[in-house]
């Protein structure tokens, strides 16, 4: 049969955690309800049981996990904004303590970033950055085939760039930051914070409890509110993307994540403001590439992928 990875992601709303075998086969893949965790532990034991149920135990020989504010140096969630577990987390030890194998911790974006390389939408890429637009945003820099993580582990946080001088309020404590705008949770503070002429007759006003979809949804069936949320959306993190490329001279930005699961014409819009607020050298230079792996979870196969690459 073979010997096989646990990828862990994650997220802030939800974990998902898969097995994956040498060849990037995500063999069963499961999700679990973050919010409905109360610590750390619960999580940890009901990725056990799920292991054990489906017999993948003796075949497990090691474990990567894709969580926010992850450090790989530390193996430990040191207080993300977007997690009910406040403070500092020992994750992978506490996951190699109940396992009994090896355990590798890195930040959720720099998964997806790996997933990305090794067996997605930037197999051809040696410099990309990706761009996962979920409960927050988050970013993985990749730089001549590597990953950037600076001196601590915390390198390429762009989703807690400020770009709205004293801006919204954000879960790290300050103001403006981008993720605050372009995320899930952004779209949807959007509804509520931004007036138009347009706002009075939209139908997002009717929805108890709206999601990001419901936005993109109502756009497409021609709610002109909607639309504009989505068109200011796009000029925001387009216009970051472009002040961000100076940073590392990306080939493409990849966008990942429920939000670029839209389509084409979101990306489409991000590239258009993109290239109205790009330096000169820069411009028609970058691409914006929406995430091939969204049926197979790139995080998961990133995460994966920390094992296995010391392993080949």
């Amino acid at each position: 049969m073979g010997d096989i990875v646990l990828g862990v992601d994650v997220g802030g709303t939800t974990t998902d955690f898969g097995y994956v075998n040498k060849s990037g086969e995500v063999l069963a893949e499961f999700t679990l309800n973050t919010h409905e965790l109360n610590d750390p532990n619960a999580l940890i034991h009901a990725i056990w049981r799920q292991t054990n149920d489906s017999g993948f135990t003796d075949r497990l020989i090691g474990i990567g996990i894709g969580a926010p504010n992850g450090n790989f140096f530390s193996g430990k969630i040191e207080f993300a904004p977007n997690l009910k577990w406040k403070g500092i987390i020992p994750l992978a030890d506490l996951f190699q303590q109940q396992f009994g194998v090896e355990a590798v911790l890195t930040n959720d974006a720099n998964a997806a970033a790996l997933g990305e390389m090794l067996y997605g939408n930037a197999r051809d890429l040696k410099d990309f950055v990706t761009i996962t637009l979920g409960t927050g945003l988050g970013s993985g820099v990749i730089v001549n085939g590597e990953l950037v993580y600076g001196h601590d582990g915390f390198a390429g946080e762009y989703g807690h760039i400020r770009v709205i001088p004293n801006g919204r309020i954000c879960g790290c404590g300050r103001k403006g930051c981008l993720e605050t705008y372009v995320s899930a949770t952004g779209v949807i503070r959007s509804i509520s914070e931004y007036t138009t002429d347009s706002r009075s007759t939209s139908s997002l006003l009717h929805l108890e409890k709206p999601h990001a979809e419901d936005v993109f949804q109502a756009a497409k069936d021609g709610d002109k509110f909607a639309q504009e949320i989505i068109e200011h959306t796009a000029e925001i993190l387009g216009s970051s993307l472009a002040d961000f490329a100076c940073f590392s001279s990306p080939k493409a930005y990849v966008l990942f994540g429920g939000i670029a699961q839209s389509g084409q014409d979101f990306a489409d819009k991000v590239k258009n403001y993109l290239e109205q607020h790009i330096l000169n050298i820069y411009k028609n230079k970058i691409e914006i590439r929406i995430s091939t792996l969204h049926d197979v979870n790139a995080a998961i196969l990133g995460a994966a992928s920390l094992i296995w690459k010391n392993r080949s």
